[in-house]
């Protein structure tokens, strides 16, 4: 059973968001928040992450993604919470 304030986001990152660091730059502001997951790039050129953990510090990375790091040019965050039956024990890029 996931604590109480335990949110699990998918989101999907678009723009110029792959050959940017968007994926480094993600696990960064993750980590800095203590959340696990991942962030990936897609053959369509979107980046797909997924955020775990305290409610509060997920809504955070997930106002970051919006923005992502200074080279990256994204025009759109879709998101959507997800249930899963455990959380990832880190915070991965591939």
């Amino acid at each position: 059973m996931l604590p109480d304030d335990t949110l699990c986001l998918e989101a999907l990152a678009e723009g110029r968001v792959q050959g940017v660091s968007y994926r480094f730059a993600t696990r960064q502001q993750a980590e800095a928040e203590g959340l696990t997951g991942y962030a990936r790039n897609l053959p369509d050129g979107t980046v797909e992450v997924l955020l775990c953990g305290p409610r509060e510090a997920v809504e955070r990375v997930a106002d970051w993604l919006e923005r992502g790091p200074e080279q990256a040019e994204v025009t759109q965050v879709t998101t959507r919470e997800v249930t899963l039956a455990e959380l990832p024990r880190d915070f991965t890029t591939g």
